[in-house]
Formats: structure tokens, C-alpha cells, sequence
């Protein structure tokens, strides 16, 4: 490991060993910039490189192109103190990746994370509180792979279409900006009707995507309090 890489460690994620990756900045001086998750809310923080891996392999994400190390630590030293968490849009990977190449991105929520329009999370949801409160680990456990094994289901279906409804939104505001510059109001205004279509199709996934996130968050909190499972 060196300076400025982007580093992980396996932790648990529904207490199912090795599904969730913890990302991180090492500092290269024993020090690790992350999504530190002993503050409630979690906070970006620098902590010992012991604190982060829990003692744990650590891993190093490779890229073939990123920001050299000076540049990626100043990039994560900006957000010291940030506490705006979140599973599905502001995670620890996301952060990670942000500081390392630009933009973010969480490829293992990307290949999990559904949008709920396709399943009734009330369903699953209520159950799965419900075990991680019995002391039956089994019982929980079990319940926690079928709906984790649902939602991948639904995520693979889902996905592909949201990133085609921002492509859309892309799209037409160009085709909007263009027709303006040609004093073509009609058309312009066509464009951006079929973009705010688009829009509100999206706002509505990223509503119950945060829905997901929340009930998520809540599911996690639960089951750490039952550390048996």
C-alpha cells in the first residue's frame, strides 16, 4: 500500500461476512481518511489504519489512471468533518473513488441496490426487523439472503433503465439549447417537455431509492444490536 491509494476492507453488511466493502484514503503515515461509522451520524474522518481495517486484509482498488497522490489526499483532507452519509448516493466507496479519480461511484451498490418500484419493500422489510430481533440467527439469517437475493433481482432489471432516463435528460436539454439558437421556440419547448417527462420519471426513483436507503439504514442499526446473528 501507498500513499494516496484507494484501500478496502471486507466487513459485514446484514451480518453477511465479506458482502460489503469499506473504502478508504490511506495517508501513507499509519492514517486512513474515511466514512468513519463510530459517529452518529458517520463523519469523514482520519483515523489509524488499525481503526479502519479492524484487523482485516487490506486491499488496494487499482486504477489505470488517477490523480497523483498529492492531489488525491488534498482531495480527501476538503472533506474532513463532512457528514452527509449516504448508502446509496454518498457512501464510503463513493467518496473513496472521488478522491482517487473525480467522480463518484459505488460499483457494489450499483450491482445491488434496486429501485423499489418493481417490489413492495413493506413486505420483506417488516419480517426482516422482525428476525433480527428473535434469537433465532438462522431464522435471520436466512430471511436476509432471500430478500438480499429479491432486490439484486430487481436491481439488475431497473438499473439499466434509470441510466437511460439520464442519458434522456442530457439529451434533450441539448436538443432544447440548439433549437433556441435556431429561434426555434416550438421546438425548444417540445424538448423540454419530453426532459421534464424524463425528470419526473427519475425524481420519482430517487425518492424511492432514498425510501430503500432508509429502511436499509434502519435494518443495519437493528441488526447490530443483536451482535449473535
Amino acid at each position: 500500500m501507498l500513499r494516496g491509494d484507494q484501500i478496502y476492507v471486507y466487513r459485514e453488511f446484514f451480518n453477511l461476512e465479506g458482502l460489503y466493502e469499506h473504502h478508504g484514503i490511506d495517508c501513507g503515515d499509519g492514517t486512513v481518511i474515511h466514512y468513519s461509522k463510530i459517529a452518529d451520524p458517520p463523519e469523514i474522518r482520519r483515523t489509524s489504519i488499525e481503526a479502519f481495517s479492524r484487523d482485516r486484509p487490506v486491499y488496494v482498488r487499482e486504477y489505470q489512471k488517477s490523480f497523483i497522490p498529492d492531489v488525491v489526499l488534498e482531495r480527501a483532507e476538503s472533506r474532513l468533518g463532512e457528514r452527509k452519509y449516504n448508502l446509496l448516493f454518498n457512501n464510503c466507496e463513493h467518496f473513496a473513488t472521488w478522491c482517487k479519480v473525480g467522480f463518484s461511484q459505488s460499483s457494489q451498490i450499483r450491482d445491488f441496490v434496486p429501485a423499489i418500484d418493481l417490489i413492495n419493500a413493506e413486505e420483506w422489510y417488516e419480517p426482516i426487523r422482525e428476525a433480527i430481533r428473535e434469537t433465532d440467527p438462522q431464522n435471520a439469517r436466512r430471511l436476509l439472503n432471500d430478500a438480499l437475493a429479491e432486490i439484486k433481482v430487481v436491481w439488475d432489471d431497473i438499473q439499466p433503465r434509470y441510466k437511460r432516463m439520464q442519458e434522456e435528460i442530457k439529451t434533450w436539454q441539448q436538443v432544447a439549447v440548439k433549437a433556441l439558437e435556431q429561434d426555434r421556440e416550438d421546438l425548444a419547448r417540445a424538448a423540454l417537455t419530453r426532459k421534464k417527462g424524463y425528470e419526473k420519471e427519475a425524481k420519482e426513483l430517487e425518492a424511492q431509492l432514498q425510501q430503500l436507503a432508509t429502511m436499509t439504514e434502519n435494518l443495519l442499526k437493528n441488526s447490530r444490536q443483536k451482535p449473535s446473528l
